[in-house]
């Protein structure tokens, strides 16, 4: 019995010393890669998260500020809510860490390099102003790295599959629900209804996210073990509670700022609507009238115009406008919840990728082996992660929302809430499935397809050309990226380091 105790004793003793061995060796990968995390979640902020606001700012619901400061927050909220399905979907789904058992010193490599192709990669896509995927990223390099470290040992196929057809499925199942709902408000009088039908969005966009926390949600947070049908009735509540604070408060107040903006508009027209012009030139000046909508003054150029004949030299021309409807319609979708405010958790998809890398990174680090995957995220790494999003974000995300919000398509509060409602609606299932979809791919579908059916001409052909191009290239580049990274550092550090 003695004998078994000190066999024991001794092993332990032995694979602790190992254990302190193999840290002492590669402190340097650990450092490397929390540096390298940084930098991914940077261009992340700058890119995925950039585009996930896009089309808020380009309609005007939102200035870039305001989308800084809701993505501090929602980001957060999102990553520590509804993030960690993803997170066990990229730590151990794309490839077979138990390959690794024997060599933790090159999975702990092949973290670094991950981290550094898609780093490098959504670092010059965001200066190419070009929306791209972190989850195409993550996973190219991922199978980088392992490819040129153990072959096709080890690569889950199946999830890659399942992964690729998410990229197709995603972008078509957002622009479907985009494209239904917007062909639901687009209405002949849309101020009427949108009052009408915006505390029933409220009471949607609530409870459905209630659900998607409350239900088997973050172990972290014990929100786990929450039964069914206690979900629904928090869910429930909180939809009309949302229905109830729209209903007597938001809905009248709306109504209030478009009656006084009816007024300052008409008071503004008697000003300077009505313009009184002597001209040599009849053919300069004309009167267009569109009913109901608006009424500009216009060149022959404009072909909208229906034009009077030619005044005689020195009359006098009027010009009257109203554009109090369209203004107003717009007004109501400044309010609409989904997309401007709540359902902004729906970013975490693409914000807590680089998370698992970072997470798998410690786990061998600490323990040389796969088991301590098994374990929750530690909340400390989703906060690292979203304070990296959050600063690229600040620091360079103006670029990708000019691409997603104002050159792709033509976005206003009407159709930038039906855009958002779509991706937020399909991100948050997807994250409850444990399926790391892409929000960009979302958020463009949802775009194109809302673009396509308003006449398609407002769509920049060219430029949606180019965005799905960077799709098609991602993969294989930030593979590329960590399969060369891979091998710099596999033959360059001093071999008791590697």
């Amino acid at each position: 019995m003695l004998d078994i105790v000190l066999d024991v004793v001794t092993s332990t003793l032995a694979a602790a010393i190992n254990v302190d061995d193999f840290r002492h060796h590669f402190l340097w990968a650990l450092i490397v890669g929390i540096c390298l995390a940084f930098l991914l979640g940077f261009g992340m902020g700058a890119n995925d998260v950039s585009n996930a606001f896009g089309t808020s700012v380009g309609s005007g619901a939102l200035t870039l500020i305001q989308a800084y400061l809701l993505a501090t927050i929602f980001e957060t909220l999102g990553a520590v809510l509804v993030g960690y399905n993803v997170i066990d979907t990229m730590r151990k789904g794309v490839v077979d860490v138990a390959v690794y058992n024997n060599s933790a010193g090159d999975f702990l490599i092949g973290q670094v390099s991950a981290l550094g192709g898609t780093a490098t990669w959504l670092l010059i896509a965001t200066f190419l102003h070009l929306p791209v995927s972190t989850t195409h990223a993550v996973v190219g390099a991922t199978l980088g790295y392992s490819i040129a470290c153990k072959g096709f040992q080890g690569i889950q196929w199946m999830m890659v599959v399942n992964i690729v057809a998410s990229w197709f499925i995603s972008p078509i199942f957002s622009g479907c629900v985009s494209l239904s709902l917007y062909l639901f408000v687009d209405h002949s009088n849309p101020v009427t209804n949108g009052l009408m039908w915006l505390p029933i969005f409220y009471f949607v966009c609530l409870t459905f996210n209630m659900f998607m926390i409350s239900y088997q949600g973050s172990k972290v947070l014990h929100l786990s073990t929450v039964p069914l049908w206690i979900a629904i009735l928090i869910s429930l509540a909180a939809g009309i509670i949302a229905a109830g604070v729209c209903h007597f408060l938001i809905v009248p107040s709306i109504r209030k700022y478009i009656a006084k903006g009816k007024q300052a508009d008409t008071r503004q027209s008697i000003a300077s609507s009505v313009v009184i012009s002597v001209t040599e030139d009849p053919e300069i000046d004309k009167v267009a009238i569109r009913s109901g909508s608006t009424t500009t003054c216009s060149s022959d150029s404009d072909s909208n115009s229906v034009q009077s004949p030619p005044a005689p030299p020195g009359s006098e021309q009027i010009c009257i406008s109203h554009e109090g409807d369209i203004e107003s319609s717009e007004e109501v979708y400044h309010m609409a919840p989904t997309g401007q405010r709540p359902n902004r958790k729906s970013g975490h998809i693409e914000n807590v990728h680089f998370s698992a890398n970072i997470d798998s990174l410690l786990c061998w680090f600490r323990s040389r082996s796969q088991r301590c995957l098994k374990k929750e995220t530690p909340l400390y790494v989703l906060l690292y992660g979203v304070l990296a999003i959050c600063v690229g974000l600040w620091c360079l995300g103006h670029k990708v929302i000019r691409t997603v919000g104002t050159k792709m398509s033509e976005v206003n509060p009407a159709s930038g809430f039906c855009i958002e409602f779509g991706a937020a609606v399909t991100a948050l299932l997807a994250s409850k499935l444990g399926l790391p979809i892409s929000t960009t791919h979302c958020l463009v579908g949802a775009v194109v397809a809302v673009g396509s059916v308003k006449g398609g001409k407002s769509i920049d052909w060219g430029l949606f050309r180019n965005v799905a191009f960077s799709w098609v290239v991602t993969l294989p580049v930030a593979g590329g990226f960590a399969a060369l990274y891979m091998w710099l550092l596999h033959f360059t550090i001093p071999p008791q380091y590697a």
